[in-house]
């Protein structure tokens, strides 16, 4: 598996070796000891999630403040981007973030550990997505950051149109006003 660092070292590019021909390919989606080995840590995912979005879908800036996931996440049909941003507010790498393009070609996975608010837009016709959690969904302490927050700055592509977002996501508060991690 290769490993790349992103701009924030805690947040991770994985790429398994994939084994194609004519007939199609072949890759192990996930394997603990070489995923433990890449990221330098033992890691249990308890709960693997997918979700499927149309075209300009704007899922996020999700986290939990109590109960913090972090999320092992990839894109296998279509194509999104992909958003981890650092909320420790402890941490040298507060409030950045990182973006990567995520699709079922390139077969990336991005490692976003726990402290980080994650999101992703949907730039192909439609995205099936996957991830893999370190703790359960807990609704009571789900929050959401304003993906459009001009603090952050997020460089999301532009699809032409205003990202299509659920009710409760456009209800995402500034990082200022967030209650984070301390």
């Amino acid at each position: 598996m290769k490993v790349t660092p992103t701009a924030i070292p805690d947040v991770l590019i994985l790429e398994p070796e994939v084994f194609g021909d004519t007939r199609g390919f072949f890759m192990e989606s996930f394997n603990q000891n070489v995923f433990d080995e890449a990221i330098g840590q033992h890691v249990d995912f308890v709960q693997d999630n997918h979700s499927r979005s149309a075209s300009g879908v704007l899922r996020g800036l999700h986290y939990q403040i109590e109960r913090p996931q972090g999320k092992l996440v990839r894109c296998v049909r279509g194509a999104v981007f992909d958003v981890a941003v650092d909320i420790r507010r402890w941490s040298p790498t507060f409030c950045r973030w990182v973006g990567v393009e995520l699709t079922e070609e390139n077969h990336r996975q991005l490692w976003v550990p726990k402290g980080f608010a994650h999101g992703f837009l949907v730039i192909s016709e439609t995205a099936d997505f996957l991830y893999k959690t370190t703790d359960y969904y807990a609704p009571v302490h789900e929050r959401s950051i304003a993906w459009n927050d001009p603090t952050l700055s997020i460089d999301w592509p532009k699809i032409g149109v205003e990202p299509r977002v659920s009710a409760k996501d456009a209800l995402g508060v500034p990082l200022a006003d967030a209650q984070i991690f301390e």
